[in-house]
């Protein structure tokens, strides 16, 4: 995610997974001067609706921050580590306490999955699998999926930071990062780079972003292969498909799944063409 301070009066905060792309930074702008409320919410398919929301012109925004739960909705932070629930402010796994109208009741033919993987991690909770901080006026931040973590020479790395630090070069425009087994370490860092418009691709540029990364993060936090990708695999909703990714780079590309909801299907197969890890050794 970057964030572009436009003026002293504008904040916005353009996130590189979101259908948002389809609007440019100046008709963002635009549409907030006309006062059309540019806001950051959370929610999941499976919800149904909107969770953690503000109200347009009335709940205090911050940056970053998808705010507050929405009327009727509790949130429950709980340790990773302890399975314990956790006050604000705090930072661990994002669950949701009850239930809510509109949110999915089962999984289509698979009823005991839909119930291992959203209610058996934390009973009587429903488990959405993203990480979350909440800070003492019980704002949230969503930090990112939980099962994106890689864990490299017993270090805990969460994608969601590298692709932030890789974000905040001036040259790139998206990132998306995943792992791939590694047998000395465990995994490894697979960096997937976008770059900005007439941006040469150069084996320096490679070592500038890994440097980036960090000084950004730390120096245990060291990307193994930038690979420079002009289109990565997104939904119509602009959604990275990270599993296709993954899959690309263990390298499992028989097993890629339904690739039909991607806007176009043909960058899967130049990512595997230039991918090393799936070219013959």
């Amino acid at each position: 995610m970057s964030n572009v301070n436009v003026n002293e009066n504008i904040f916005i905060s353009k996130n590189q997974y979101s259908a948002i792309l389809v609007l440019s930074l100046d008709n963002l702008v635009n549409l907030r001067r006309n006062r059309c409320p540019i806001v950051d919410t959370w929610f999941q398919t499976e919800t149904g609706s909107l969770l953690i929301t503000p109200i347009s012109n009335v709940t205090e925004l911050k940056p970053g921050s998808v705010t507050l739960p929405f009327f009727g909705i509790t949130t429950q932070i709980f340790d990773k580590a302890t399975g314990n629930q956790l006050p604000p402010p705090c930072t661990g796994e994002l669950c949701i306490c009850d239930s809510w109208p509109g949110q999915a009741r089962s999984i289509y033919g698979d009823h005991k999955r839909f119930v291992d993987v959203y209610f058996t991690r934390y009973p009587g909770f429903y488990f959405t699998g993203d990480g979350c901080e909440i800070d003492e006026n019980g704002y949230h931040w969503i930090t990112g999926r939980v099962d994106d973590v890689l864990i490299i020479s017993g270090h805990n790395i969460g994608t969601a930071e590298v692709e932030s630090a890789l974000v905040l070069h001036p040259t790139v425009s998206e990132a998306a990062v995943v792992g791939y087994p590694d047998p000395i370490k465990n995994q490894g860092m697979y960096c997937f780079v976008t770059l900005k418009k007439d941006v040469i691709e150069t084996d320096e540029l490679k070592k500038e972003l890994v440097r980036s990364v960090r000084e950004t993060i730390g120096a245990h936090v060291i990307p193994d292969v930038i690979h420079f990708a002009p289109n990565l695999p997104t939904t119509r909703s602009g959604k990275i498909m990270r599993r296709i990714l993954r899959k690309i780079v263990e390298p499992d590309i028989d097993n890629l799944g339904d690739i039909s909801t991607l806007i176009d299907p043909t960058v899967v197969v130049e990512l595997i063409k230039k991918c090393p890890r799936t070219k013959p050794s």
